[in-house]
């Protein structure tokens, strides 16, 4: 098993395009791509203003509310509350999406992945996990509360700490807290 950690504390911070917020990319495949080039990308996302979410074409999102009060996106006319901590909430990254704050900032768990290059699944662990995924597909461990500790390699992940894992078998992960396990098909990463 190949476990490539991610600190937190070694992300930079970049401002958004319309300036409601910041980003902190977890990591992405190819490595370091732009945001035309992605296959998929992780990120932590702190949204401090309400207002319009960028569009991504032919980009399926999942987003994830870690800390706060939440959000009523507005998905092509369609409101949805996102309030509810650690809950997955998919939409196309086409659509006209609008975000109102529920009472103040918020950090969510942003997922993309490039329609027909890849995709993901968001599943949220809260004990132990065996990690086994299938051959051509990565995992990408990013704890949102607590910590988490692979039981047999050793290294130890704070709050928002990543690790990325590819040719797992059957190694277990003990979560103490909460963790975010999201599993990318496609496009690998070389990280």
């Amino acid at each position: 098993m190949t476990v490539h950690v991610l600190r937190a504390d070694e992300r930079p911070a970049v401002p958004w395009k319309n300036g409601g917020g910041l980003t902190r990319e977890v990591a992405s495949a190819p490595v370091r791509a732009g945001m035309p080039d992605f296959a998929w990308r992780v990120s932590l996302a702190d949204v401090a203003e309400p207002g319009p979410f960028s569009r991504f074409e032919d980009v399926d999102r999942i987003i994830t509310l870690v800390d706060g009060p939440g959000m009523v996106l507005t998905v092509d006319g369609t409101p949805h509350t996102v309030a509810e901590p650690y809950v997955p909430f998919p939409f196309p990254g086409e659509a006209a999406t609008d975000c109102r704050l529920l009472g103040g900032g918020l950090v969510d768990l942003n997922v993309m992945v490039r329609r027909g290059r890849a995709t993901a699944r968001v599943e949220i662990v809260r004990d132990r996990v065996a990690l086994t995924p299938p051959a051509g597909t990565t995992l990408l461990a990013v704890v949102l509360d607590g910590s988490a500790v692979f039981e047999a390699s050793g290294p130890v992940l704070g709050r928002f700490d990543a690790a990325l894992i590819t040719d797992a078998r059957d190694e277990p992960l003990e979560v103490t807290g909460v963790t975010a396990l999201v599993t990318l098909t496609g496009a690998a990463t070389d990280a």
